[in-house]
């Protein structure tokens, strides 16, 4: 049985405790519950030709044409898609000028690593770019 628990204490920097990774077990009390994540890597296109790409392009069209202040926070340990941050940055012009925060010492889940710095992170970035 697929353990999503398991998958998210693999992309993180911390020793997760029985009471989270519980939490993260919750949603699945018996196999039929995961469908969506057994699915959700075979959603990720891997060739120009797959059929989920022409979505993945409309994606990167409209963050291409984003103006509004975006932030990007990645880990400096996040071994899944740390490697998006320069390309957002460079890519969404709402990124343009802004600090953009690297959280030392978390993995790929930011939630569990550094949920306190990103928490004051994103809410410092709202206070610095009101909604207009």
């Amino acid at each position: 049985m697929l353990s999503v628990s398991r998958l998210v204490q693999a992309g993180c920097q911390t020793r997760l405790t029985p009471e989270i990774l519980a939490g993260y077990e919750a949603p699945f009390p018996d196999p039929a519950y995961a469908a969506a994540v057994r699915a959700m890597p075979g959603l990720v296109p891997t060739s120009p030709d797959d059929p989920a790409s022409e979505a993945n392009r409309a994606a990167w069209r409209r963050l291409a044409a984003w103006d509004k202040p975006f932030l990007v926070a990645f880990s400096d340990r996040d071994p899944i898609t740390g490697g998006m941050a320069p390309i957002l940055k460079n890519t969404v012009p709402g990124a343009a000028g802004l600090d953009h925060p690297v959280l030392e010492g978390a993995g790929h889940f930011l939630q569990e690593d550094a949920g306190e710095r990103l928490g004051a992170v994103i809410a410092e970035f709202v206070r610095a770019h009101p909604a207009s």
